[in-house]
């Protein structure tokens, strides 16, 4: 026999789920699913034909009594508000309000990430008034904040714009102007490295970007914004990554800031790249001795990728060449040579390394002779097409030092024939003249 309780429960119980089903239709079609799906339909197909005035009242109907219904009501309320802002611009505040509601009507029922709806909120605000620009910036960051590296282009792009144009307004300082490029540079590359389907947008409006950076761009500007900066917030260590990224980018190495900067990163970053500037940056600013210590430290304790082991060692050869290690120089570059067989470069350090420490090398005419062998580095480079053209200078150039007929023929040397050069070099070449 059946428990007449647990009859009355189960019968409860399908009654609160029939409602619950009602209820749930309701909330999404409002009182009458029919009239908004037949809005929805009529408004959609004007849009398509980009008949916005037409489009208007199904779909402020819709908006109005099944705003939960489907996402299409907020894909293309935009379009249709911002047509009458064109049509009747005196009444732009009032359809510009819409406009915000829209996006915020969106987020409260769910048609899409709240991070990537206030950016197209911003974005919108930003170009529909720019009374409201500093509002535009607010949701812009919000949304950026939010959305990081995954945040749309047009936040990005708009982000970018308005703390420009607040800035040109004295409302936002130059300093904002680099921190808001930091953190979109940073969004574009990684969009751009990691391909996407809006990689060809991030890569588009790349260069916009960068053209509205570029009266920021003054070493000067970002190394005097910077530097207070840095001494009161070293262990901010986000910042610090932002500072070093725009000095990189805008090539403002040769400055102490850059220097201190790196320090700091390299004692609290795991890899080893930070090391890897900082050996690069003592070369830029002059402390060849520091620079190539870092560099010999680097290839001591860090097992590296092979094609970055033959650049470290080609840094640390140019390094030990500005402190007239010519020898220790001519070294690295050999070891260098042996990861990257033919690479021009590497000859063309070589050749210069040469040049450089000539005139350590014996008297007049032997000085000279060390051009021939050069000339033989120079001449190897050449056939690398990523040097070429620097090689082929520096063989035009170099030459013009050979010694002529008369001093070979007084030093015992004949045109053609082999001849070693002693001091630190200790090579065999051909001896040449100039004539």
């Amino acid at each position: 026999m059946i428990n007449s309780t647990f009859v009355k429960f189960v019968t409860t119980t399908y009654i609160l789920i029939l409602s619950s089903f009602e209820i749930s239709a309701q909330s999404k079609y409002g009182k009458d699913e029919q009239a908004c799906k037949e809005n929805i339909s009529v408004f959609r197909e004007y849009c398509k034909q980009k008949n916005y005035e037409d489009a208007l009242n199904p779909w402020r109907w819709a908006y109005e009594n099944c705003p939960a219904s489907y996402a299409t009501i907020y894909k293309n309320g935009p379009k249709i508000i911002k047509a009458q802002i064109k049509k009747y611009p005196e009444n732009k505040n009032e359809y510009v309000d819409t406009l915000m509601m829209i996006f915020d009507q969106r987020i409260k029922y769910g048609f899409g990430k709240e991070g990537y709806i206030l950016g197209l909120k911003g974005y919108e605000l930003f170009f529909a008034d720019k009374n409201r620009a500093e509002e535009a910036y607010q949701i812009l960051k919000t949304s950026i904040n939010m959305d990081n590296n995954t945040s749309s282009v047009q936040a990005v792009y708009a982000y970018m714009k308005a703390t420009i144009y607040l800035q040109k307004k004295g409302i936002k300082s130059k300093e904002d102007v680099l921190s808001t490029y930091s953190i979109v540079s940073e969004i574009v590359d990684y969009n751009i490295k990691n391909e996407s389907k809006t990689t060809k947008n991030f890569i588009k409006y790349s260069e916009k970007i960068e053209d509205m950076f570029t009266p920021y761009a003054n070493c000067e500007d970002i190394i005097s914004l910077y530097t207070e900066k840095f001494q009161t917030s070293k262990e901010d260590i986000d910042l610090l990554k932002r500072i070093e990224k725009i000095l990189t980018e805008k090539e403002c190495v040769k400055n102490q800031l850059y220097l201190d900067v790196l320090s700091v990163l390299q004692d609290v970053d795991e890899s080893f790249s930070y090391e890897i500037k900082l050996a690069s940056a003592f070369f830029a600013n002059g402390y060849f001795l520091k620079s190539s210590n870092a560099f010999n430290k680097i290839l001591q304790n860090y097992d590296l990728e092979e094609n970055l082991k033959a650049r470290t060692m080609l840094d640390y050869a140019n390094s030990l060449r500005m402190e007239k290690k010519y020898s220790q120089a001519i070294s690295q570059t050999i070891k260098a040579l042996q990861i990257k067989p033919d690479w021009g470069e590497a000859y063309l350090l070589q050749g210069n390394i040469y040049v450089s420490g000539a005139k350590s090398c014996g008297n007049d005419f032997e000085q000279t002779t060390v051009y021939w062998i050069a000339v033989d580095c120079f001449v190897k480079a050449k056939s690398d097409d990523k040097v070429k053209d620097i090689a082929v200078k520096s063989i035009n150039t170099y030459s013009k030092y050979f010694p002529n007929k008369e001093t070979c023929f007084f030093n015992g040397v004949q045109s053609g024939e082999k001849y070693t050069i002693g001091c630190w070099i200790n090579q065999t070449t051909l001896a040449r003249t100039i004539d």
